[in-house]
């Protein structure tokens, strides 16, 4: 089997660790202030974060660059409704509330995570 484990560059790794934690109920699988391993309750690992400028990883260099241009991170989750739940007791960024995805068909709602990043949540 092959899988994706997909790494993104953060200001703040603990401060966006938390807020994924918070919203979508991963746990944390490494921690630490540089890098970060989430991680689904089967301890699939789901999302990593990685400090800007760390490590001097080519494409994790420039903070002051759009963060995820050209990405979206597409979360498939069993429990959409817990999840909107989540977003909106914390108050987060929503760009679309829960509406049907024509092309899919399903349930779906998008929001920006603390740095940016554009976050799909589809059932």
């Amino acid at each position: 089997m092959t899988r994706l484990e997909t790494i993104i560059a953060v200001k703040d790794v603990d401060k966006s660790s938390k807020w994924y934690q918070d919203f979508m109920g991963l746990k944390s699988k490494h921690g630490g202030g540089n890098f970060e391993m989430l991680a689904d309750t089967k301890g699939t690992v789901i999302l990593c974060l990685h400090r800007w400028g760390e490590h001097e990883h080519p494409t994790m260099t420039d903070s002051g660059r759009i963060a995820g241009n050209g990405l979206i991170l597409f979360f498939r989750v069993k429990d959409l409704q817990g999840i909107w739940s989540n977003a909106l007791r914390l108050n987060l960024e929503i760009e679309q509330e829960p509406h049907i995805n024509e092309n899919s068909g399903r349930q779906q709602f998008i929001l920006r995570d603390l740095d940016g990043y554009y976050l799909i949540v589809s059932e």
